[in-house]
């Protein structure tokens, strides 16, 4: 069995691929990584890197890096910390024979795309960040890249659309699903800071998740090198219509406040998304929209009991 490693497996995105990856007989392995003391984060990275190729003993490997705190608002300081991080990991992986290993690395398409003309946006649209996040993000795009010609690593970039599902960090300022079912639960009114004509492409956790896996096998069986690909749904939805499928799953309307913030000149009005790479990874039936928000709001639910 190849050995594979997920990094960031405690997030939305990274713990749907661990468990998607456990559901196809996979053993992953994880890291308990104390992101917040960066010195000690990157000292158990490094050593879960070595013990990734040694494992693999001169065969193939996987890495998922899922990993990354930063959204909007975040200091452009704090995300490089994060990219420095990364790249340590990548070049210990150099270091101890990195030419036989494929690495998936989630980007975001949202951050990428934010202030580019011309929706629906696919992977030969180009990139235009409106914020230090999508900067941050093609800076971190770069550094896989660069790490994929040096060494021959197969390399995904995966841009991947408005994750939503259970599981969302509720402490982070994103995730506008989790968040209107979290207002709902606790009767608390959410702030929207975009027009309600805004559009987003909203892509269920788990279905993200078996595209990320199967993009391990297609890599693989192509022995492609960097390949750049849009991991969303295909439908674009508006603020306007996120609002009334709440309504449907809660059966009252969302209590929700129209607001200003800074954070809102770097959101884009129309984000609609259409991945032309590697297209029969796309075809899957899709969780719909009212069916991933009662999902949601069920695990939001069960969390808050249990606490």
């Amino acid at each position: 069995m190849t050995p594979t490693w997920v990094v960031g497996s405690g997030g939305l995105l990274g713990r749907a691929v661990t468990r998607d990856l456990r559901r196809r007989g996979d053993e992953p392995r994880t890291s308990s990584v104390p992101w917040s003391r960066p010195d000690e984060a990157r000292e158990v990275l490094l050593a879960d890197a070595r013990r990734l190729t040694r494992d693999a003993d001169g065969g193939p490997w996987r890495l998922a890096w899922c990993a990354g705190a930063g959204v909007n608002g975040t200091s452009s300081a704090e995300f490089a910390g994060e990219n420095a991080l990364m790249k340590a990991v990548l070049d210990e992986l150099a270091e101890t024979g990195a030419g036989g290993g494929t690495v998936f690395h989630a980007s975001s398409a949202g951050g990428v795309y934010a202030g580019a003309a011309g929706a629906p946006h696919t992977e030969a649209s180009d990139t235009a960040p409106l914020g230090d996040y999508g900067w941050a993000k093609l800076d971190a795009e770069a550094i896989v890249r660069e790490f994929g010609a040096r060494t021959g690593t197969r390399v995904v970039v995966g841009r991947v659309a408005n994750l939503y599902g259970p599981g969302q960090n509720l402490r982070k300022p994103q995730g506008l699903i989790s968040h209107l079912c979290r207002g709902y639960l606790m009767s608390t009114p959410i702030s929207i800071y975009v027009p309600m004509d805004t559009l987003r492409d909203y892509v269920y956790v788990t279905d993200a998740a078996g595209m990320v896996v199967d993009s391990f096998a297609r890599a693989e069986r192509e022995q492609s090198g960097v390949v750049t690909k849009i991991y969303a749904s295909g439908r674009s939805v508006s603020i306007g219509a996120i609002l009334g499928a709440c309504h449907t799953v809660f059966r009252r309307r969302p209590n929700v406040v129209l607001a200003s913030s800074p954070l809102a000149a770097a959101q884009a009005r129309d984000l609609r998304l259409r991945s032309v790479v590697w297209t029969d990874l796309d075809e899957r039936e899709h969780r719909p929209l009212p069916a991933g928000i009662a999902s949601t709001l069920d695990s939001i639910r069960r969390g808050m009991a249990a606490r």
